[in-house]
């Protein structure tokens, strides 16, 4: 069988393991949590970078840091995982579901403006398959209506934006903050992992003290206060030390995975470009490729069933992707804004095919070959 995903493993995960271990300190933010989040801050332009257990806690801290409560409300796309919208339903928001656009999964920035109220707190965005939302777009309308960015950037690393007049920010820098994922389905793996990124100044201290259990442990640490105390709201988000070794040699590797990861997205691309039965991702002149996933587009729902089948038949395993959330069994009593066909699309009709780093050229030309024989 060849499977969706394969964890790839450079061969020094459990030696930086033992490493850390060798230190005798395990807890969170040791030597190397602190190397992995300087490495972000200076490869990526973060102003801050912390470390947490899961991209689902780097958004509950963006959801505490943007002052959510309760009868807020949050714009957040359908077509998304569900921690997307429930890091913020835990503050008691009130979720206001946005459109995809009829040809990719991202939010559609031209009905955002027509989603926001008095109430409207805050914007948050899903980098789809890693390729930016239009946040020129963004930007204006959250200047305009004096909102807070969220980037949910889980999909989205070693991602860029490019800007109009030429120059490029990194996805996860560009909104007031960012979440990211590092679950073994990503680009860059820990197993669980996430990361907070904070690139408007005035979070920052309130970050390190949420992540910290509420408390100004960190300053302390750090000698900058001769004792901590509890300070502020907050929960234990930091991961371990373990976990940390573990991306560090992850991030050793990054040019080569993405390189590997690149020449398996360009095939697909190259080898079904010319099927008329499906459709291919649509990268926008002003987004960058980081190759997280590939994915077509069926015809409709019965066809792709159709389809998951004989890649079964040939032992290849693809799946599909979110299901709508406005039409959720927690959600949909309270979503008041109607339907959203494209997103219901995307529900219905897109299929990720395997990517990792180890598929072989054999193993993914079988899969071509069955997709473009069915």
């Amino acid at each position: 069988m060849i499977p969706f995903n394969k964890p790839y493993l450079t061969g020094k995960e459990t030696k930086y393991i033992e490493t850390a271990v060798a230190t005798g300190k395990i807890s969170g933010n040791g030597v190397f949590t602190q190397k992995c989040q300087q490495f972000f801050e200076d490869t990526y332009g973060f102003k801050k970078a912390l470390l947490t257990t899961s991209c689902t806690d780097a958004l509950e801290m963006c959801a505490i840091l943007a002052d959510i409560n309760s009868g807020d409300e949050v714009i957040v796309p359908s077509y998304t995982f569900v921690s997307s919208a429930l890091a913020f339903v835990r503050q008691n928001a009130n979720i206001i579901f946005a459109d995809s656009y009829t040809d990719n999964p991202n939010i559609d920035a031209d009905k955002i403006e027509s989603l926001i109220t008095d109430k409207t707190k805050a914007i948050v965005i899903v980098h789809y398959a890693g390729i930016a939302c239009d946040m020129e777009k963004i930007l204006e309308i959250a200047e305009k209506h004096n909102l807070i960015i969220i980037e949910d950037a889980a999909q989205a690393i070693d991602s860029y934006y490019i800007f109009k007049d030429g120059t490029k920010k990194a996805l996860g820098s560009i909104g007031h903050l960012g979440a990211f994922s590092f679950h073994e389905t990503k680009n860059i793996i820990s197993g669980e992992g996430g990361m907070l990124t904070i690139n408007d100044e005035r979070f920052i201290n309130r970050a390190e003290i949420i992540w910290e259990k509420g408390t100004n442990r960190s300053m302390f640490f750090r000698g900058e206060i001769n004792k901590y105390g509890w300070v502020d709201t907050g929960s234990s988000f930091l991961p371990s030390e373990i976990i940390s070794a573990f991306l560090w040699a992850q991030l050793e590797n990054i040019h080569p995975i993405q390189e590997k990861r690149l020449k398996i997205w360009n095939k697909y691309h190259d080898e079904l470009k010319n099927n008329e039965n499906i459709d291919l991702p649509v990268i926008p002149e002003y987004a960058t490729n980081n190759a997280h996933m590939f994915y077509i587009i069926c015809k409709d729902l019965k066809h792709r069933t159709e389809l998951i089948k004989k890649l079964k038949e040939h032992n290849i395993l693809a799946v599909f992707h979110y299901l709508s959330l406005h039409k959720s069994e927690f959600y949909a009593s309270r979503h008041v804004h109607g339907e959203l066909t494209n997103s219901d699309h995307f529900e219905d009709c897109l299929l990720r095919l395997p990517l990792f780093y180890e598929l072989t050229e054999a193993e993914q030309q079988s899969i071509i070959e069955v997709i473009n024989n069915f």
